[in-house]
């Protein structure tokens, strides 16, 4: 069995306005050492058997058809230990 994380952020050119509104909360809060917010989706996928080629390429066509929107998000499939 195997975990594969899938990260999915705005492109950096992308205007964030909730990563934004986060910034300036946190901010608020006395937390001045944070000086950028980017918000994003975290999609864990849990998967029969290794992570294979075949799958990897399945797992690529996932994220880039139905978990992000190409035009404004960029991901990163990494696989995870347990």
């Amino acid at each position: 069995m195997a975990r594969v994380v899938i990260d999915v952020m705005l492109k950096p050119e992308i205007l964030d306005p909730q990563g934004k509104a986060v910034e300036g909360a946190l901010s608020r809060l006395g937390l001045a050492a944070v000086t950028s917010v980017r918000q994003g989706k975290t999609f864990t996928l849990e998967l029969a058997g290794d992570v294979d080629d075949t799958t990897l390429a399945h797992l690529h066509t996932l994220a880039a058809t139905l978990l992000s929107n190409p035009v404004i998000e960029d991901y990163v499939i990494r696989e995870v230990t347990a």
